[in-house]
């Protein structure tokens, strides 16, 4: 059995029937992005995030979103130290491989913001020092609906980061049954072991940044990208990053399906996850807008050919 297989029998013993948002998260990680998972309470946000953490053997963290946290609880804060007599550098929790930010959108804006700099450079700015993250590094973040009370909405800037956004939705009867049986006795995220390391993972998404991708299925790409910027009932399109993160995602989809190709269907099948959470719309929601476009672009002649 591959790694990747693994990974995935190993998240769905803790998260029954939503295979599709357990491969969308992988792919995510593999590619080297940052993951936004959205939807109501107590449908598995945090399951999902650590469980991928856990079967993935590198360092974690946990940052819990209130309204009183602060950004140097985030990103770390330099401390005199009396016996040196010089300011020490005391790392936040946004040091580690993966970051799970557990309701995200509970805190201030200010507090979000510190997570900007760490998720698009890959590092930290205190007290003008610069200090890298480990490598691989990747946010795994939980948000209930922005309807819901004591939240604050995600600026646009800080959306625009994330990969991609998935929501959970409740599990059909058979999965619920199963879950209230298998945790009758005790925690499943307990059961579940490591199935890689850092070097491993370091390997996998090496593996799938040389997946190939034809001039032909990177034109539809960005085609399907600029779309979303003419549509009329879009107020604020999809941006170039979003081009980007569409074709490294459909990348890490071809090789988590075991393909050295990418092809239109990854991108199709990646384009709401991808696109949806940038599109701010006149009317209707950023899925309708996503809709709307793939059925309206068609795939350049060519496509879907195999090299």
């Amino acid at each position: 059995m591959s790694q990747v297989s693994s990974i995935v029998e190993q998240v769905e013993r803790v998260i029954d029937g939503k295979s599709a948002a357990v491969e969308t998260a992988l792919v995510v990680l593999l590619a080297e992005g940052h993951l936004l998972i959205e939807d109501v309470p107590g449908v598995g946000k945090t399951v999902l995030a650590k469980a991928m953490a856990r079967t993935l053997g590198c360092s974690v963290s946990r940052i819990q979103f209130t309204p009183d946290l602060l950004p140097s609880d985030v990103t770390g804060v330099a401390v005199y130290e009396q016996q040196s007599g010089e300011f020490v550098f005391k790392p936040g929790a946004v040091f580690a491989n993966v970051v799970i930010g557990d309701e995200i959108n509970r805190a201030s804006p200010k507090t979000q913001s510190a997570l900007l700099e760490s998720m698009e450079e890959r590092h930290v700015t205190v007290d003008g020092t610069t200090h890298q993250l480990a490598t691989p590094f990747a946010v795994i973040a939980t948000q209930n609906p922005v309807e819901m009370e004591g939240t604050f909405p995600l600026p646009e800037a800080q959306l625009d980061r994330f990969m991609a956004r998935i929501s959970m939705g409740y599990p059909d009867e058979g999965a619920e049954l199963s879950m209230l049986r298998d945790r009758d006795g005790g925690d499943p995220l307990d059961a579940i072991a490591p199935v890689t390391s850092v070097e491993g993972m370091r390997a996998m998404i090496a593996s799938a940044r040389a997946v190939h991708a034809s001039p032909a299925v990177e034109q539809y790409g960005v085609s399907l990208v600029r779309a979303t910027r003419t549509d009329p009932d879009v107020r604020l399109g999809a941006s170039p990053r979003a081009a980007l993160h569409l074709l490294r995602a459909a990348k890490s989809r071809a090789y988590v399906h075991g393909r050295e190709f990418v092809l239109p269907d990854d991108l199709v099948a990646l384009s709401g996850p991808v696109l949806a959470h940038r599109i701010a719309t006149h009317r209707g929601s950023g899925e309708d807008a996503v809709a709307r476009v793939l059925e309206a672009t068609p795939v350049p002649s060519g496509a879907r050919h195999q090299p």
